[in-house]
């Protein structure tokens, strides 16, 4: 089973590793970043949902994501993540029909949420600085904004160039393509001549399985304790299989915007 849930012109519209002598391509994209990019094409990115708690759990992918339908919400095949999370909002839902404040029941959905696979991107373009292509990762809003941006220049990708930048952190977050108009005086030599190779090599789509860190149950259930979940409420402890936990039953999960958030 795939990381991703899109790929290509899947990904697009919705808006294993080949060892170690293989370079990953994702590259930093925080605050300050700037490159000079061509764009090979606008269907060169990926889909996929990403667990982690900011400043605890650094983001992960199951080794066996759960399955997802085409909205995205999970049909089967759950990870003890999922699970936790369900179970949060589960008890919110009790506390709420109990009649507990919406105060109380937030700080319940809030940590549910915590838990939940955060939909995110790998977008690749080519580094006309390097000469090679590199993989940005994105929150669904600022995929949205580069795409944009290369839809409008989509029949001209040949002879556009492009600058790729982000500015301020986690919610506040911006990226922007802007074009190159005048690449003679814009672009060196250098760059002038790797984006005349654009068009050399197509994106190698396997190159997006090394660009995120993959995680198995075990490892996955240690990061619930780092994250300060109670595991023992799924039935679990450290170095125990979490294939038999219950699941919770409720599936009425709340949503929360998750649109931006810090990487």
């Amino acid at each position: 089973m795939s990381m991703f849930t899109k790929v290509g012109a899947e990904a697009a519209a919705a808006s294993n590793n080949e060892g170690a002598a293989k370079e990953s391509p994702i590259v930093s994209f925080k605050s300050g970043s700037l490159f000079k990019v061509g764009v090979k094409s606008i269907n060169n990115v990926a889909e996929y949902y990403g667990y982690s708690i900011y400043n605890k759990v650094n983001t992960f992918v199951p080794k066996n994501p759960a399955t997802r339908n085409a909205k995205g919400y999970i049909s089967s095949g759950q990870t003890v993540w999922d699970k936790a999370s369900e179970l949060l909002y589960a008890e919110a839902n009790a506390a709420k029909e109990a009649g507990a404040s919406e105060d109380a029941v937030k700080e319940i959905t809030d940590e549910a949420y915590l838990y939940k696979g955060k939909k995110r991107y790998l977008r690749a373009f080519y580094d006309l600085t390097t000469g090679k292509d590199i993989v940005v990762d994105l929150s669904p809003k600022q995929e949205q904004t580069l795409k944009s941006v290369i839809e409008d220049n989509v029949d001209d990708l040949d002879v556009i160039a492009f600058k790729l930048a982000k500015k301020g952190a986690g919610t506040a977050a911006v990226v922007s393509l802007n074009a190159i108009v005048k690449m003679e005086r814009d672009l060196t030599e250098e760059e002038r001549a790797n984006f005349a190779k654009i068009g050399d090599e197509p994106f190698d789509f396997a190159d997006f399985e090394t660009c995120l860190y993959v995680a198995d149950e075990e490892e996955q259930t240690k990061n619930l304790v780092i994250a300060g979940f109670d595991i023992g409420r799924l039935g679990l402890s450290i170095g125990a299989s979490a294939s038999n936990a219950p699941a919770p039953s409720d599936n009425d999960a709340p949503g929360i915007d998750d649109s931006e958030l810090p990487f």
